[in-house]
């Protein structure tokens, strides 16, 4: 009766184990495309990500880069101080999106151009993104009202 006991609780841990592995594996295979990594100009720039690689790029937007086309395109560029990398997005920007702004843009690099799907801009006067606002303070940008980012 013992040594059933034991066969029994053993086959239970080891299915137990098996089910703790198989969901782990399912929930790492249906999160690989909704994990996006941030990057800044400079990196974008100095280590181009792969074309099929999705991402998230953040910095200010430069000055008299907005040009409105044709239609609902608009292309811009962002900066962190220390390189520039030119946006194109297909859609109706956020309210607040402005020239020497902070803003993220999710989208893919195409020859060049990153081309975002979606571009969040910042929400009040005081916030900005930490990874931006930690990219502009290694260029010597931030200028926060109290120079720490909210976030």
């Amino acid at each position: 009766m013992k040594g059933l006991k034991k066969k029994r609780r053993i086959q239970v841990i080891l299915l137990a184990f098996v089910a703790l592995a198989l969901s782990t594996g399912l929930i790492g295979y249906a999160m690989r495309d909704g994990i996006n990594f941030f990057r800044a100009p400079a990196q974008v720039m100095a280590d181009p990500p792969g074309a099929n690689e999705t991402f998230r790029l953040g910095g200010l937007v430069a000055e008299g880069s907005i040009v409105r086309g044709q239609g609902e395109t608009i292309t811009f560029e962002v900066t962190d101080g220390a390189a520039t990398v030119p946006v194109a997005f297909t859609g109706i920007l956020p309210d607040l999106f402005a020239e020497n702004q902070g803003m993220i843009g999710t989208g893919k690099l195409v020859d060049g151009v990153f081309v975002a799907s979606e571009i969040l801009a910042k929400h009040d006067e005081s916030y900005m993104p930490k990874e931006v606002a930690d990219a502009l303070k290694e260029q010597g940008l931030y200028k926060g009202a109290d120079a720490e980012p909210n976030g």
